[in-house]
Formats: structure tokens, C-alpha cells, sequence
């Protein structure tokens, strides 16, 4: 492979980049002279490019990590190569932020840039006080730290440390991209924070395979070229739809999308993303194969990469310009609306929902796009799965996928329909929405048993590389994993969290913040995937209680979760009084009378599925009677019943020596 790859593939990619950073700052109208406190142009295209720094070189960080973590040998120079450069990245992550944090001051501060004494206070007071200061001061130190674990750890598994690492560096930059108590801000979030993802898995693996080529040969590098195509294919649908949701909730209509300087940057990238698709289609049909079928595949590949990264810079320069631009729909938050404003929009930056009537949970929905991806994903795989087993004439229960189907189902009207809609607002539908991603989703999806499925459907790699079956092996057989699926830990995660988050201000937390209602999503449906797991679970685990025990202990979950509704039903004071009694709902039951009805739904309702699992928990136990009694009567089939006998013979040898003694 050429060495002037390593060259050419980031010198093209930033070229482009700054191109059309600076044409699309000139569609924006954002690079002129302000009318009032201009910053000066040291400002004006300074702060642009150095935003734009951040986005590449995150890109690159998580990009390598990634790859070395699911695509690359840790024995071979190829796993080197890789981490050099994602410590490289995180190293100019680290400056870009600090120049960022420092331009973004002096523009919104409108004071010049010095040394003084002055200077240093504003900015000291605008990383502590201001949250947009807040935010980039808590990206530099993400940066920062994640710069050193780059440079420090060598080794398959504690890249996974890095790799999160690098993740987390995503949040804050998502969590600025639109104003926090404004409508639609939690879908605005996580639908950047879907388009952060995997763009930088995107373009960081490409740059990645521009590196690390040089030191593999062409069998190798069309199988780590392959592996870069189906993380870039899960990309590609990941950065379309966030891209549709993000541009649309910022422009609002059709009008604004062909006569604003905004609508016009996003076709720009519009076009650039189905061009990137074009060149994924062709990379997967038409490239892989050839690299490794003759030399010239190498110089197509070569050309092929350096193609793609223009167009890469494209859209990034593009990205760029975006984030400076003013966006059709005002992105104010809805306290700063004035006096017209419900108490529920200036809570939830939301309106009011329509009443709650039975309809409403069929039309109401409130769509999250981070969810509705997981779902999509969650039922692709499987079903990707299933259709490989079957190519090679395996098998798989179509009951099992019917769950796994139903599982998903459930959590993408959960997270997305009604009781999305509703939650924030009132109590009794937030529990409603509680059992369901605690107890019921879980139920289904342990039904559907993944783990087998992934370990019988994935190849076994012997490359030296870790794929999906090393990685679950792992996971499994991990002393982590042992004690976590112990089913006293998971009993004790699955009862402990509701009394520990609604008797807490991790409560209030989840309710205000945007990432803490999607740290509870996620908490939930693990611990209640533990706990089903441990109980009815077909998938392996290191240890299960015997088939008594599991009824004990779901008998005695549901006590519990019995005390805990029967505790919220008899509350005296309205839990979470400034949030559930300060909507200014004028429909529907009153806070602590729904509050009541919320203890029910976790009493009543929520026992409901633990029964399901001890009903499961019987009929396995029947079945594994029965299966144990048909071993029985195989062996004794095929010895000839020669264990009845011996135990006869026992029995009429006792019964000669006790007629004896009795003599």
C-alpha cells in the first residue's frame, strides 16, 4: 500500500473540510461583520474552524478506538497503529476544545481577548455560572482525560475503557445543540447525539483504514475493510435518519428549507450523505472483493479512500457551518417565552398533552429517535440472525423470535408512543410506563434468548481479532457477569431500585434532566433483564437458583413490590411536589390522588408480570421433570432396566436378612 496514504488521506479530508467550512459560512451570512459587538474576524472564523476541529478529531478518537476494539489484532502492528492515532486525536480534541471554550467567551461576551486580570474572571465565572460554559469546560476534561487513557492503556479489554471514554466526550457537544427547556429538547438531543455517533464511527474508521493499510497485506486488509463496511453501513442509517429529525425540528417547513441560508447548507449535506451512500453501496458490492484479488485492487482502494474522505470533508465542513448559523425555528428555551407560557412548558419546555382519555394512547405519541433505533436495530440483528441459521439448515423456535419481536414492540411504544407522551406530566402513567420497562419488556426479551442466537449465528474469528461471539463469551464467562446474574444480586438491584430512585433525589434528577430520565430507561430495563434472566432465562449464566428457590424468591419480590406500592399509596405528602403538583393540569385526577393510583398501577399492575414469571418458572420445572423422567426411561431402555433390577434385587436382599434377624 502507497505510504503516501498516510499523508494524502487527513491532508484531503481537511482541505475539503475548511473549503466548505468557509463557503458554507458565506451561505449562513455568519463570517460578516456584526453590526453590534463584533468579536473582530479573528472570532468570526476562528471559533468556526476550531468547532470544527472538535467534530474531526472526536471523529477520529472514537473512529480508531472503535475499530481497534471490534475490527483489529491486538497482537499485530495494525492495533498499534490505531491507538497512536486515537491518542493523537484525543490530543487535538484537548486543544480544539480549550480554543473553542476560549473563542466561544469572547463571543458571547463581547470582551476582546488579554491577559488581565479582568479577562480571567469573566471566563472563570463563565465555566461555572453560565451552562454553556459549564458544558465546554466538562468537555475539555473529558478530552483531557480521555488523552491520557489513549497514551496509557494497551490491551483488548481496556480499550473498552477508552472506547467509553471517547463516548462520553459526545454528551456535552450533543447537550449544546439545543437549548435546554426548549420544545423538543430531549428528541433534539438524542438525535444529535445519534448523528455525533456515527459520523465520527464513519469517518474515524476511514481514517483508520488509511493508516492502518500500510501494515497488512491485501487478504487482510479486504477482511478489515469489510468489517469497516458493516460498522459504516449501521452508520449510515443511523446519520440519515438523526440528520431528517435534526434538520427538521431546526427548520420547521419546506418554505424555509429552500430560502434560508440553513435549509440551504442542509441540501449541501444532504447531497454529500447520499453521495457517502453511493460510495458504501459500491465499497460493499464492488471494492472488498477486488482488494484482494489483484494488485491494481490496492490502487483502487487507495483512490477509493481518498474520494470518500473529500466528500467526508464535504459534509463536515458543512456540519461546521450549521452550528453557526441561525436556525429558521428559534431555539429559545420556554422560560425565556414571556408571560404566555403553561407551568408545564416552563417546566418540561413541552406543552401540555391533550387530556388523557382511553384514545389518547393510541394517538398520542411522542417520537425518540435514539429509541426508535435501538428498536430497529434490535429487531435487524435478530432477525439477521435467524436467517443465517436458517441458510445452513439450523433451526430456531419461531416462538422465541415472537418474543423478541414483542419485546421490542413494547419498548418502542413505551419510549415513544404514550406513555412517552405523558410521563413527565403525570405520575400514575410514569409508573405505568416504570412496570412496563421494568417488568414487562424484560420478561419478553429474556424470552427471546439473544445470547444463544448471537453465539449459534456469529462465526468464530481466528485472526486474532475479537468479533460479536468473542466479545459475548467474554461478557458472559466475565467475574463482572457472574456476580451481577447471581440471583440474590439481581433481586436485590431489581427491588433496592425502585425504593432507592422514588424515595431519593435521584427522582428529581430523572424529571429535570434530560440525561437522567435516560440513565432510568436504561437502569430499568437492565436490572429487570437481570433479574428475568436469572429466573427463566435460556441463555447461560454461571449459576441458577433450583426451580423451588426461583418461586421463593419471585413470591418474595412480589411482597416487596406490594410494600412499595402500598407505600405510595398511602403517602401523606405529594412526592416530586414542585414537578407533578406545579403542571397546572386541569384535567385528569388531582397530583396525590394520581399519585395514589401510581402506587396501584406498581401494587396491582406491576405484580402482573411476576406472576407471568413464576407461571414460566412452573412450566419449566415441569418440563425439566419431564425431560429428567424421559432420560430415566431412555437408560433404562438401554440397559435393559438392569438399575430396576439392581434396586429389586436390594430390596429382596434386605427383606431375606430381616426375615432372618426376626427368626
Amino acid at each position: 500500500m502507497p505510504r503516501y496514504l498516510r499523508v494524502f488521506a487527513p491532508a484531503i479530508l481537511i482541505a475539503s473540510t475548511l473549503a466548505f467550512l468557509l463557503i458554507g459560512l458565506a451561505i449562513g451570512d455568519v463570517a460578516a461583520p456584526r453590526a453590534l459587538a463584533d468579536p473582530g474576524a479573528v472570532v468570526r472564523y476562528g471559533m468556526p474552524i476550531a468547532r470544527t476541529l472538535v467534530n474531526i478529531s472526536m471523529a477520529v478518537l472514537i473512529g480508531s478506538v472503535t475499530m481497534a476494539v471490534w475490527a483489529l489484532a491486538t497482537e499485530r502492528p495494525e492495533y498499534r497503529v490505531a491507538m497512536d492515532l486515537a491518542a493523537a486525536a484525543a490530543a487535538v480534541l484537548t486543544v480544539a476544545v480549550a480554543a473553542t471554550l476560549v473563542f466561544t467567551y469572547v463571543n458571547v461576551s463581547g470582551l476582546a481577548f488579554s491577559g488581565d486580570a479582568t479577562f480571567g474572571a469573566g471566563l472563570a465565572q463563565f465555566i461555572t455560572e453560565i451552562e454553556l460554559g459549564q458544558l465546554w469546560i466538562f468537555e475539555l476534561l473529558l478530552a483531557a482525560a480521555t488523552t491520557v487513557m489513549a497514551f496509557a492503556i494497551r490491551g483488548r479489554k481496556l480499550t473498552l475503557l477508552v472506547l467509553a471514554a471517547a463516548l462520553l466526550t459526545t454528551l456535552p457537544i450533543a447537550q449544546q445543540g439545543h437549548a435546554a427547556g426548549a420544545s423538543g429538547h430531549s428528541q433534539a438531543v438524542n438525535s444529535l447525539l445519534v448523528h455525533l455517533v456515527g459520523a465520527a464511527v464513519w469517518l474515524g474508521g476511514l481514517v483508520t483504514l488509511a493508516f492502518v493499510a500500510r501494515t497488512v497485506d491485501r487478504s487482510r486488509l479486504a477482511a478489515i475493510t469489510a468489517r469497516y463496511s458493516t460498522l459504516a453501513l449501521f452508520a449510515f442509517i443511523a446519520v440519515a435518519a438523526s440528520g431528517v429529525v435534526s434538520a427538521w425540528l431546526r427548520i420547521g417547513s419546506w418554505d424555509a428549507l429552500v430560502n434560508t441560508g440553513y435549509g440551504q447548507l442542509v441540501l449541501w449535506k444532504t447531497g454529500s450523505l447520499v453521495a457517502l451512500g453511493i460510495f458504501g453501496a459500491w465499497q460493499r458490492t464492488r471494492l472488498i472483493p477486488r482488494i484482494g484479488a489483484a494488485a491494481k485492487g490496492s490502487r483502487v482502494f487507495v483512490w477509493f479512500v481518498l474520494a470518500e474522505l473529500a466528500v467526508m470533508g464535504v459534509a463536515s465542513g458543512m456540519a461546521g457551518a450549521l452550528g453557526r448559523t441561525a436556525t429558521p425555528v428559534a431555539l429559545e428555551p420556554a422560560r425565556e417565552g414571556g408571560e404566555g407560557i403553561s407551568p408545564a412548558e416552563w417546566l418540561t419546555g413541552d406543552p401540555l398533552p391533550p387530556e388523557a382519555v382511553p384514545s389518547a394512547f393510541l394517538t398520542e405519541w411522542k417520537f425518540d429517535l435514539a429509541w426508535a433505533l435501538v428498536c430497529f436495530f434490535g429487531v435487524a440483528i435478530y432477525i439477521a440472525g435467524v436467517i443465517r441459521l436458517a441458510r445452513r439448515g439450523d433451526k430456531w423456535p419461531i416462538g422465541r423470535t415472537i418474543a423478541w419481536f414483542t419485546g421490542f414492540l413494547l419498548l418502542f411504544y413505551t419510549t415513544n408512543g404514550a406513555l412517552n407522551a405523558y410521563e413527565r406530566y403525570v405520575f400514575s402513567i410514569h409508573m405505568l410506563g416504570h412496570m412496563a420497562l421494568a417488568m414487562l419488556i424484560p420478561l419478553v426479551l429474556v424470552l427471546g434468548a439473544p445470547v444463544t442466537l448471537a453465539l449459534r449465528a456469529t462465526h468464530k474469528r481466528d485472526d486474532g481479532s475479537w468479533g460479536g461471539r468473542e466479545w459475548i463469551m467474554w461478557a458472559v464467562h466475565s467475574p463482572y457477569s457472574k456476580f451481577i446474574t447471581h440471583p440474590v444480586v439481581a433481586a436485590v438491584i431489581f427491588v433496592g431500585s425502585l425504593w432507592v430512585f422514588y424515595f431519593t433525589p435521584m427522582s428529581q434528577w430523572a424529571m429535570e434532566e434530560h440525561l437522567g430520565h435516560q440513565w432510568m430507561i436504561i437502569h430499568f430495563l437492565i436490572s429487570g433483564y437481570l433479574f428475568a434472566l436469572s429466573m427463566v432465562g435460556i441463555d447461560p449464566v454461571p449459576y441458577r437458583f433450583p426451580y423451588a428457590l426461583r418461586i421463593v424468591t419471585l413470591f418474595a419480590t412480589m411482597a416487596s413490590h406490594a410494600f412499595f406500592g402500598v407505600t405510595i399509596m398511602t403517602e401523606k405528602g405529594l412526592m416530586l411536589a414542585d414537578w407533578f403538583g406545579a403542571m397546572g393540569r386541569t384535567w385528569g385526577l388531582p397530583p396525590l390522588e394520581d399519585q395514589g393510583m401510581g402506587g396501584g398501577i406498581a401494587w396491582g399492575i406491576g405484580e402482573l408480570p411476576t406472576l407471568a414469571l413464576a407461571l414460566v418458572v412452573a412450566v419449566q420445572w415441569a418440563r425439566s421433570d419431564d425431560k429428567e423422567q424421559k432420560r430415566k426411561d431412555r437408560y433404562a431402555d438401554r440397559s435393559g432396566e438392569a438399575e430396576l433390577n439392581e434396586y429389586n434385587e436390594m430390596l429382596a436382599k434386605q427383606a431375606a436378612r430381616d426375615e432372618k434377624i426376626t427368626r
